[in-house]
């Protein structure tokens, strides 16, 4: 089978080195091409991935037309999400775009548009599908290991998203960083609701198996000076009761090095048990009817082509299989309404109906 050639287009999010590392890794994947109207932010792949200056691009067009990928990773702020698919589109290849879905629904449905006119898999990855003790959690779930799901629990975030770049190397922000950053745009979709809430809504809606809240109520913090949240909590109301999701720039400590307080991941309340899934660990924990002092259960070993997006993205490209499960736009458009209702319930201070 010929290898794949992707294009790495925008450089917004400090993912996109992540991810070309993954395609580089991969036998069946060539970087055909890099794209940023900056140069200077697409130094590091270069350099870390061996790419020549040949492949390398500030146009989009240019580049697209110069490469003829069969797949594009995008990386934009969240605001430029539905643009950059409705510009990648029409050259009928198939698009991987870094979390979040898109800054409001009606752009997520821009980009689910685009694809189905283009007869392309469009997939929106978020790196929190490819922990092993969150799938550990999904299959344990629906082995019915704890009765029906009622609640999702979610925190999650880190110290903040200027103190790491790709590959989660640590860097020290200043405020001048934070004014000269996308993150803490409002405009660019910057802020941590944006930025952390559609992890948990959307593999809430995975652990829910597609099932929507009926309203929503949120809360964000704004400290003085910036324009967007740097916390956020959630609550859904589902039939079945209610899940919180709360998104968090400023833990103690980062949870890929220690596991702050409180732990970032999941806790899954059921009818006959609860099973707690936290980010990195090697363990989840769960308690049942027969043993309800609970267990640690070791996490599932993820096997290819499902440790990664980009392993996963091209099973389903080279099989002309449908992206599903939590990239999936259905999943994920699920999840993006989720988010909206939050935006719309914390700017009038009062619960809403789920925004449809």
């Amino acid at each position: 089978m010929k290898r794949l050639k992707v294009v790495g287009l925008n450089f917004d999010h400090m993912h996109m080195g992540d991810l070309l590392r993954k395609c580089r890794e991969h036998p069946g994947v060539e970087i055909a091409g890099i794209c940023d109207d900056d140069p200077a932010r697409m130094q590091a792949a270069m350099a870390d991935l061996q790419i020549p200056s040949a492949r390398v691009f500030t146009d989009p067009h240019r580049c697209l037309e110069a490469t003829e990928p069969d797949f594009v990773i995008l990386c934009p702020a969240t605001a430029r999400h539905a643009d950059y698919v409705e510009l990648v589109a029409p050259y009928r290849v198939h698009m991987l775009v870094e979390k979040p879905f898109a800054a409001t629904l009606r752009d997520a449905d821009r980009m689910i548009a685009a694809a189905k006119r283009a007869t392309r898999l469009l997939a929106i990855n978020w790196p929190l599908r490819w922990y092993p003790s969150h799938v550990t959690a999904h299959r344990l779930l629906r082995e019915g290991r704890i009765g029906a799901l009622q609640e999702v629990h979610y925190y999650d975030g880190n110290r903040g998203p200027l103190w790491h770049t790709a590959d989660k190397i640590e860097t020290t922000p200043t405020a001048a960083m934070k004014r000269k950053s996308w993150f803490y745009e409002a405009k660019q979709g910057g802020g941590s609701l944006l930025d952390y809430l559609g992890y948990g809504t959307t593999l809430g809606t995975w652990y829910h198996e597609g099932r929507k809240p009926i309203e929503v109520t949120a809360v964000v913090d704004r400290p003085r000076g910036l324009e967007i949240d740097e916390h956020s909590v959630t609550i859904a109301r589902y039939l079945t009761g209610l899940s919180k999701f709360e998104t968090r720039w400023g833990t103690f400590t980062d949870p890929w090095t220690h596991q702050p307080q409180p732990k970032c991941g999941f806790v899954l309340k059921a009818e006959d048990g609860t099973i707690s899934s936290y980010d990195y660990e090697p363990t989840i924990r769960v308690q049942t009817r027969a043993d309800p002092r609970g267990e640690d259960i070791a996490v599932d070993e993820l096997k290819p082509p499902f440790q990664d997006p980009i392993q996963y993205f091209i099973h389903c490209i080279n099989e002309g299989l449908p992206v599903e499960g939590p990239l999936s736009p259905k999943i994920a458009r699920i999840g993006q309404q989720i988010v909206d209702s939050a935006v719309r319930s914390a700017r009038m201070r009062k619960t809403v109906e789920l925004i449809e």
